[in-house]
């Protein structure tokens, strides 16, 4: 276990104490979704010590967040987000995980287009998707819109080359902690779409699919607690978000 590990193990002991008492609910009128509603498919992924949240593109509505456009020809996009300078590094070192776990650091998004069918992609990942109203979904969409950090001119900054071949990194407007990480991120916005999820219960990968597993459908159920990830175009990473 590494100290980034350590840190946040024990941050998350502290925090499911005082929140165990209660737990989220969904928010009405938005999940679950009315009988005959439209819906959206959303794909929740376990990357073993971190999380991400696949959509498809084609429902994405128009204007909530037009960055999806840059990564182009994918039908369907993963995004993550996450410590900016262990995230990017070719690979995570002691020192970096310190200096992520210790105090706020600037932070990054992860955006990386595929297509589908989404477990061919996440080989041995665990994934849950979950269907929710259109109206959560555009929650949702308007969510990860709003991650982006802007320039004085209002345009996202775009920092390299993702993990993958059809990938980006791109400024992100707030900053990682021991209690805002990438779990957490991906808790936050999957209740900005309704659903009856906490982040106060996401300290680690597993709290944030022990809150999806019981929303939705269960594909490709291998996981660990912590996993080197190998991207599909791309060299062995180990990457704790």
């Amino acid at each position: 276990m590494n100290a980034l590990q350590a840190a946040v193990a024990l941050v998350g002991l502290v925090v499911f104490s005082a929140a165990a008492a209660g737990c989220a609910k969904s928010i009405e009128g938005l999940y679950p979704p009315a009988p005959a509603e439209l819906v959206q498919p959303i794909y929740v992924i376990n990357h073993g010590w971190h999380t991400g949240i696949a959509v498809r593109r084609a429902g994405i509505p128009e204007g909530v967040w037009p960055e999806h456009a840059d990564v182009a020809d994918s039908e369907y996009l993963e995004v993550g987000w996450g410590n900016r300078e262990f995230y990017m590094a070719p690979e995570g070192t002691p020192g970096l995980a310190l200096k992520a776990a210790l105090w706020p650091t600037p932070s990054v998004l992860h955006v990386a287009g595929f297509d589908g069918p989404v477990p061919q992609f996440f080989r041995q990942r665990e994934i849950v998707e979950i269907l929710v109203s259109a109206r959560g979904f555009q929650r949702l969409a308007a969510f990860i819109g709003d991650a982006y950090a802007k320039d004085g001119a209002g345009r996202t900054m775009v920092l390299g080359q993702g993990q993958y071949a059809n990938s980006r990194f791109y400024a992100a407007r707030e900053k990682y902690s021991l209690l805002k990480t990438c779990n957490t991120w991906t808790a936050r916005a999957l209740r900005s779409a309704g659903l009856p999820i906490t982040s106060l219960y996401a300290v680690s990968a597993g709290n944030v699919m022990a809150q999806t597993r019981p929303l939705g459908r269960r594909i490709n159920e291998q996981a660990a607690e912590w996993v080197d990830e190998v991207p599909p175009s791309g060299p062995v990473r180990q990457s704790p978000r």
